[in-house]
């Protein structure tokens, strides 16, 4: 270890500068700055390089934090991304969206700040494509063996770079006219802009992999037809089924699900035309639910100049410290303000939506609310008497994902539905010979590093269940979940 005092000496956690806020709600630009080098190289320094790493634990990918975290302190940047290379293939993606579950494990955490772990990520990543270090990884040979990959998310995309590297013909479906899946149109630039994932496709276009954009398959290609022409088949379409909210009035204009609003918008940022956007110009906003799509909402409500942003949570306002039955080095559920959050707004707790109201135009116009009681059996509901309307001439509902898209799986395949996702083995397979499924499609709606994770664990199936071995590291299963999670 290159500082074994490091964390004694430099005890303040620095996180990542970010832009005031008058200056970056104009703009759909990164909300954040770039970290000054030396700062980084400090904030590495306060690494423990514990005996037992708990980060490996709370990171699904099993990242090298240590080791990464003491070459960035050496200032040995080239060592240190081929250190996060080796078991993340994204860490620029990561090192921004990924809520860093590997902090909140962090054994320094005990006692003072966590390390910036999710800071040092994404300046070393940087670091990579400022120095040209990003080489395509060719394979030497190719086995002949070819497999599908539909859908471009993180996972797809993951196991779709682990199989070309290791010699196999890999072809990427895509249903939208651009690759990326929620990366290119679920995420708003101010959190990612879309040059780091185009720069990342390069480097995947140079290997070998190919993408085919505009397909949708069960419609303009069967399934059936697409798993005869491969040998392997990975579905990864993700769980992008919204959950609904059915009260008196969700007709009414003006009531959508988050990613409508924000697929729209990720659209017209890149510059495409989109007819009657979804937009919250002038508008009262009402946001149903938190979470990373919920500040998602909020931020770009306030760039496109939103007249007011309100969030309604139906439970209580968590706690600002850790509580007691979420003990280190569980992730625990604490209060939290993101950038999003910080741009203004208003945050409700106990908020039980009731009713939809609408005008005479068929429009929303308020929520009738109540406050939530939480009962003897469990369940939570509104408190008769204390409702109270709230203006609302935009909702969108952030209520999270119910399972995977109906595009024909079942019907085509014969897939099995488990609770809305795919039903698959400890290999990663379905029930149908040479289909596999991973991401969010088999575990249901989760984060970007589990995505990662379950696309090279996917990707090393394939290649053990087409070659009768495998080279391919396979960092989780698909029963495991993360710490604390049943």
């Amino acid at each position: 270890m290159a500082d074994p005092r490091g964390f004694l000496t430099h005890r303040e956690r620095q996180e990542r500068p970010s832009r005031p806020v008058p200056v970056r709600i104009m703009d759909f630009k990164d909300v954040y700055e770039r970290q000054d080098p030396s700062v980084v190289r400090t904030q590495a320094s306060r690494c423990m390089d514990c005996g037992v790493p708990f980060c490996h634990t709370g990171c699904p990918l099993g990242n090298l934090i240590p080791e990464w975290n003491d070459l960035v302190r050496q200032g040995r940047m080239e060592e240190a991304a081929a250190r996060l290379h080796s078991t993340n293939n994204f860490p620029e993606v990561t090192g921004r969206i990924c809520p860093a579950p590997c902090e909140s494990s962090c054994v320094l955490g005990i006692n003072q700040p966590a390390v910036t772990i999710k800071q040092v990520e994404v300046s070393i990543a940087e670091t990579v494509f400022e120095n040209g270090w990003l080489e395509p990884v060719i394979p030497q040979r190719l086995n002949g063996h070819t497999v599908a990959v539909v859908g471009s998310g993180p996972a797809g995309l993951a196991a779709a770079q682990q199989l070309t590297r290791a010699g196999f013909t890999v072809a990427v479906y895509e249903r939208d006219d651009r690759i990326g899946g929620l990366l290119r149109y679920g995420i708003p630039d101010f959190k990612m802009e879309k040059d780091i994932l185009d720069r990342r496709l390069e480097q995947m276009e140079a290997e070998g992999t190919r993408f085919r954009t505009g397909v949708d398959v069960g419609t303009d290609i069967s399934w059936d037809q697409l798993r005869r022409g491969y040998d392997a088949v990975i579905v990864a379409t993700g769980a992008q089924r919204p959950r609904e909210l059915e009260l008196p009035g969700r007709t009414l204009d003006g009531i959508h699900p988050a990613m409508e609003y924000l697929v729209q918008s990720n659209r017209v940022v890149a510059g495409d035309e989109v007819p009657d956007q979804i937009t919250a110009e002038g508008r009262h906003v009402v946001v149903l639910g938190g979470g990373d799509t919920g500040a998602d909402c909020i931020g770009t409500a306030h760039r496109q100049g939103a007249a007011s942003v309100t969030t309604l949570a139906i439970g209580r306002k968590p706690p600002c410290q850790r509580p007691a039955n979420e003990p280190w080095p569980m992730t625990p559920h604490v209060f939290e303000v993101s950038t999003a959050d910080a741009e203004g707004g208003t945050r409700t707790y106990l908020a039980s939506t009731v009713e939809f109201l609408g005008d005479e135009h068929g429009r929303v116009r308020a929520l009738k609310v109540a406050e939530t009681e939480y009962r003897a059996d469990g369940s939570r509901g509104p408190i008769p008497g204390t409702e109270h309307e709230i203006p609302a001439d935009l909702v969108l509902l952030a209520l999270g994902f119910t399972g995977v898209e109906e595009t024909g799986l079942q019907e085509q395949l014969g897939l099995s539905d488990h609770r809305g996702l795919l039903a698959r083995d400890e290999t990663y397979m379905t029930q149908v010979p040479g289909v596999f499924a991973c991401g969010d499609a088999g575990r249901g709606a989760s984060l970007v590093v589990w995505a990662i994770a379950e696309g090279r664990a996917c990707a090393s199936a394939v290649d053990r269940h087409l070659e009768g071995w495998t080279r391919l590291p396979s960092p989780v299963r698909p029963q495991d979940r993360a710490i604390g999670v049943g």
